[in-house]
């Protein structure tokens, strides 16, 4: 199964939908949203032919966007858990680098994703990798947005431009 994997849009329609038909393209079964969609409206698009599934990011605001994403996905709140064919993730916003660290270091998940740091990082510690698709360019991360597609069958791992 293919997993996409995306965070920190911050209400980039462009990126947004660039990311939508990445994640057709590459036939994903599901995607992640890693926080910070921020209003509703950018949640929308994601209505698409995969589940989608979102945690809270710091910027986003909870109670509409948790209404607009359950019309479609799941909202997962400020943490979350899946599992995809026998594949453990823990999905978090990021803004605790304590609780990142604690996740990946626990050995509970094959795949920690994250964003909020807006830096891409593909990081593995003793069997789980770390995850964040990086997110639109700010002084302190000028990294591009990237979508990334994490393949549950061979454990590949492939980031698309978006920007």
């Amino acid at each position: 199964m293919k997993l996409g994997v995306i965070a920190d849009t911050h209400d980039d329609s462009e990126v947004i939908e660039r990311a939508v038909e990445r994640f057709t393209a590459e036939d994903v079964a599901a995607v992640v949203h890693c926080g910070d969609i921020v209003a509703p409206f950018s949640a929308t698009p994601f209505d698409a032919d995969f589940d989608f599934y979102a945690v809270r990011g710091n910027n986003d605001g909870e109670w509409a966007l948790a209404d607009t994403v359950a019309e479609f996905g799941t909202y997962l709140g400020e943490m979350g858990e899946l599992t995809f064919d026998g594949v453990d993730f823990a999905v978090y916003h990021g803004t605790s680098d304590a609780i990142v660290d604690a996740l990946v270091e626990s050995g509970s998940y094959d795949y920690v994703l994250h964003g909020h740091t807006h830096e891409r990082v593909r990081e593995e510690r003793d069997g789980t990798v770390r995850l964040n698709p990086g997110g639109m360019p700010i002084p302190q991360a000028p990294a591009s947005q990237a979508a990334v597609v994490v393949d549950t069958e061979s454990g590949d791992i492939d980031a698309f431009e978006l920007d």
